[in-house]
């Protein structure tokens, strides 16, 4: 499925808003469901929100609801995981990834078989 990169991470005051992409070096991702993991230290990595090809479904983890949306555009091969009101506990290495089903959204980082290698999210005074 080609290449993930990431970007868009960087320092954040508490309340404001970041928005990640991942941008996939292959077309073929656009076949795949995709979905956003994080990474605190010290932690194990957690999904954070998912999308399937079309866009139909999306899922999140409840910590995000209503906070983060996930969306893509096929056309230019991007993921985007637009983060408003952003608190300190969203602190961690944000991870795109690419799935082995086209239109079931897993929760599990087992069921992703490509992954980008991270971007930074900093909540902080």
């Amino acid at each position: 499925q080609g290449q993930l990169v990431e970007s868009g991470g960087g320092l954040v005051q508490p309340g404001g808003s970041l928005r990640l992409s991942c941008v996939a070096s292959e077309p073929t991702v656009n076949a795949a469901c995709m979905a956003w993991f994080r990474q605190a230290p010290e932690k194990g990595r957690e999904f954070v929100a998912g999308i399937s090809r079309t866009e139909v479904i999306t899922k999140y983890t409840d910590s995000v609801k209503g906070r983060f949306t996930i969306s893509r555009d096929n056309a230019k091969n991007t993921l985007y995981l637009q983060m408003n009101n952003l608190k300190p506990e969203d602190t961690a290495v944000y991870f795109c990834a690419s799935s082995r089903f086209a239109g079931y959204v897993s929760f599990d980082a087992n069921d992703y078989v490509n992954w980008g290698q991270g971007t930074q999210v900093t909540v902080s005074s």
